[in-house]
């Protein structure tokens, strides 16, 4: 089969304009499922569904595409519509193309100003809040203990590439202010 014609005919047949009219629409329903549904305290696993449920409904909405044509009178199969002489109208898909992706640039934006903000908390519960922070941390200082990495690789050549990397980030931890890194010599003990 000739590609060129292939690619043609996923053109006439408006595939292209609902692949991308469905991914549209599916990445604006996963960012709302994304944001709202934790909002109600609504378990993951039913945003993972969403996100499955929109994946495994893309090759079928591309195949629907393929087969069917909806014409000013209706929804056809495409043999029939070529048949009529019947086309259609593809404003429409358009429209849909454009509405999703401002809905999702600003499904955005509100998702990047509220993190950024975070939860608005009554100013009595926030000085509460700070002071049980303030007792609980008062005499404590902030410390960690990095155990060393395993080599799972097999090779006992490579166990200085585990100690290496251990040592590393030991010397980057102690670069934070504040914070208090156990030395290699105590925490390898573990």
């Amino acid at each position: 089969m000739n590609p060129k014609v292939f690619f043609g005919e996923l053109k006439r047949r408006n595939v292209y304009k609902v692949g991308v009219a469905y991914a549209v629409v599916a990445w604006l329903l996963m960012q709302v499922a994304s944001q709202i549904l934790p909002f109600f305290e609504i378990p993951n696993w039913v945003v993972r569904l969403v996100v499955v449920l929109l994946v495994i409904g893309f090759p079928m909405a591309l195949i629907i595409a393929w087969a069917f044509e909806v014409t000013s009178e209706g929804i056809k199969s495409t043999g029939a519509a070529d048949a009529a002489g019947q086309q259609s109208r593809g404003v429409a898909w358009i429209y849909v193309v454009l509405i999703g992706a401002a809905l999702s640039v600003g499904l955005f934006f509100v998702g990047r100003y509220t993190a950024a903000h975070g939860t608005v908390r009554p100013a009595s519960e926030e000085l509460r809040r700070s002071k049980q922070g303030e007792r609980a941390t008062a005499g404590q200082e902030k410390s960690i203990a990095v155990l060393p990495l395993i080599n799972e690789s097999g090779d006992p050549k490579d166990e200085y590439f585990s100690d290496g990397l251990s040592e590393e980030l030991i010397v980057a931890l102690a670069q934070i202010n504040g914070l208090k890194v156990i030395g290699r010599s105590s925490s390898f003990r573990f």
